[in-house]
């Protein structure tokens, strides 16, 4: 950043998320019978100012007469806004405090409260112009100094006119006043700042709109704590993720877009150009030709558990890391197992059918407790195993039959083979993963060696079970009943039609892939997986990936970071460290982890370095993606 270049940033709405003057009409109308009225009535006329709908000093005097403020409530005020520091300044805290000599704050606001706030982040007193708060003998706020020029209206320009400030001057604000210092002919940029609030009023006369701190460090190529702003990072987030998850990365400065329902394949294709992270469900499939145009795509998020939708391999090919919630709704889709494992030895679903039918059919007939009964799990991994201990407690036998060797719990039994298993239970439950070789897992020739009389629940995945054969053994009375909640094809959103062979049929659970859809168990995931995305983007941490190489990392401190993915094969690590030599370059740490396709080189550095070695790191042969963090 040039010596002579000023930055004039506004405080409320700006340096903090909020208007400082509602946050004290909060604390100072506390125990008001009319708080709410009031608080709505400080909003509205600070709305009004802010838009230029009013003038500046009777809205202030306006907000001050409703505050019924004392001197003892500013203490808590400033508590209060320590907490809510933009984001983006919080994440630049650096920059501010390496650049304090050349950063004012100007602002209608009130020193008695932003002093402190910025002088946390280096900004000197002096720098620091606004108004003064008036107080009686016994403390109350009785007015504000009427002599200060940020009282009266034009105040800003006013000032940096007083100041003689040489070089440029940028400002940042979010407010009409902040505009009034350019097109007085006293800055020569104004950024509209929109991180906590847009006024379409205001930036309609903005030179550039700022998403963020980032952003407008970004745009000025001026030092900054990360590589690339988070507003540039686009975010695709499809099929109803969960609230929690869109707000975590809007919280994180990323530009995130919602589409409720799935993309075909083309759709996708054309979609994901412009996209640096995508957020996915069940039903969209990343293929290779998805990823092929996928230039910008730097982390994909499966907000579930499985991960076969995606091309894993030509992810892995393109640095691309995927990270997926193994854990999330673990407990949601047992509770649904055990829930369905009742109703069908229950026949409940049949029951209930016929009582809003008119039916009364109250008969014992085919209806039985699950105490003492052999229930078979297919697929011994998180959920298979919650359900083993869960069915347990309920007095059921438990027996699991897992292509991978894995531990009991409790008193279930393992059997060497899916047919053993098979006709051994009264209850068959499947909880296998999605790969191509699980297809029709289950097919005539499996379900004819079943229990007569048995039932049949699949909470997994659609291609695993063969719908028709199952629908034959339904109807035969081979099988007494079934629960289905996946299928091998689904409806994109819930606009399209659902269609089955199995609609109809007697003592049939159809559910609409809902096993993990508890409120418990999306707010999970929503929080599971953005984490886990914005830790890989922000330190390079990789641990949960489901494609790369498990790296936890320490926390980057005094230094900055090269990432460096590149193919699995010898002396990768030899030629990033001989760049780092010939460019005499202090190596601070390094760790390194591969699979059996890619290498993943994490490298701190000392902060001093000349930027060709960027390029050099680049060029080394093997090189897959290369980024740094600051």
């Amino acid at each position: 950043m040039p010596n002579n270049t000023k930055f004039i940033i506004d405080f409320d709405s700006t340096f903090t998320q909020v208007e400082a003057l509602d946050v004290l009409g909060e604390i100072s109308l506390k125990n008001d019978p009319k708080r709410e009225e009031k608080l709505q009535a400080i909003k509205d006329i600070t709305d009004l100012g802010m838009e230029g709908s009013l003038n500046f000093r009777e809205s202030l005097e306006r907000r001050l007469e409703i505050l019924e403020a004392n001197r003892s409530q500013i203490a808590l005020l400033i508590e209060a806004l320590k907490e809510k520091v933009s984001k983006s300044f919080q994440r630049n805290k650096e920059f501010l405090e390496e650049h304090a000599p050349n950063i004012i704050i100007i602002s209608n606001g009130f020193k008695d409260f932003i002093t402190p706030i910025v002088g946390e982040y280096g900004i000197k007193p002096d720098n620091v112009f606004a108004n003064e708060f008036i107080y009686d003998e016994s403390g109350k706020i009785i007015d504000f100094n009427r002599e200060n020029i940020l009282s009266k209206n034009g105040g800003k320009p006013e000032t940096i006119k007083n100041l003689n400030l040489e070089g440029d001057i940028y400002v940042i604000g979010d407010g009409y006043t902040d505009y009034e210092i350019k097109a007085s002919g006293m800055a020569n940029k104004f950024y509209a700042f929109t991180e906590n609030v847009a006024r379409p009023k205001v930036t309609s006369k903005a030179d550039h709109i700022a998403p963020s701190l980032d952003e407008i460090l970004y745009v000025n190529k001026m030092n900054k704590k990360f590589s690339y702003p988070k507003s540039r990072i686009n975010v695709l987030l499809l099929e109803n993720v969960h609230p929690i998850g869109v707000e975590l990365m809007q919280q994180e400065g990323y530009n995130v877009e919602v589409i409720s329902s799935a993309l075909s394949e083309d759709e996708l294709a054309e979609k994901i150009k412009d996209v640096s992270i995508l957020g996915i469900r069940s039903k969209t499939n990343v293929t290779k030709k998805v990823l092929e145009n996928a230039n910008r795509l730097i982390s994909i998020g499966a907000f579930c558990i499985g991960t076969n939708q995606i091309d894993l391999d030509m992810c892995t090919k393109k640095g691309i890391a995927v990270f997926n919630a193994p854990f999330s709704n673990t407990r949601s889709v047992v509770e649904m197992a055990i829930a369905e494992i009742i109703f069908l030895m229950r026949n409940f679903h049949d029951k209930t059918l016929g009582m809003h039918q008119g039916i009364w059919d109250k008969s014992a007939t085919g209806s039985y407790e699950i105490r003492g009964k052999k229930l078979g799990i297919i697929g011994y991994g998180n959920i298979g195993a919650q359900l083993s201990v869960l069915a347990e407690n309920m007095g059921m036998d438990v027996y699991y039959y897992d292509v991978i060797e894995k531990l009991a719990l409790g008193n279930a039994t393992k059997l060497d083979s899916l047919d053993e298993l098979l006709a051994h239970c009264d209850v068959v439950s499947l909880h296998v993963d999605g790969r191509k070789e699980n297809k029709n897992i289950i097919d005539e020739k499996q379900i004819s060696k079943m229990k007569k009389g048995s039932y049949l629940v699949n909470l997994s995945r659609g291609h695993v079970v063969d719908i028709k054969a199952l629908k034959n053994a339904l109807e035969s009375g081979h099988l007494a009943g079934a629960a289905v909640d996946v299928f091998p094809e689904e409806p994109k959103n819930n606009t399209e039609p659902f269609t089955s062979e199995l609609i109809g049929c007697k003592n049939v659970i159809l559910t609409p892939h809902i096993g993990g859809s508890t409120s418990e168990a999306q707010v999970n995931i929503a929080r599971f997986v953005p984490g886990k995305i914005m830790e890989y983007i922000n330190t390079g941490n990789t641990y949960n990936s489901v494609n790369f190489p498990n790296i936890q990392l320490p926390f980057l401190k005094d230094a900055h970071r090269l990432i460096h993915i590149h193919q699995n094969e010898p002396g990768v690590l030899a030629k990033i460290n001989r760049v780092l030599a010939d460019y005499e370059i202090n190596i601070v740490g390094q760790y390194l982890k591969t699979n059996e396709k890619i290498g993943y080189v994490i490298t701190d550095i000392d902060k001093e370095y000349s930027p060709e070695v960027i390029d050099a790191m680049k060029e080394i042969p093997g090189t897959i993606r290369f980024r740094v963090l600051y």
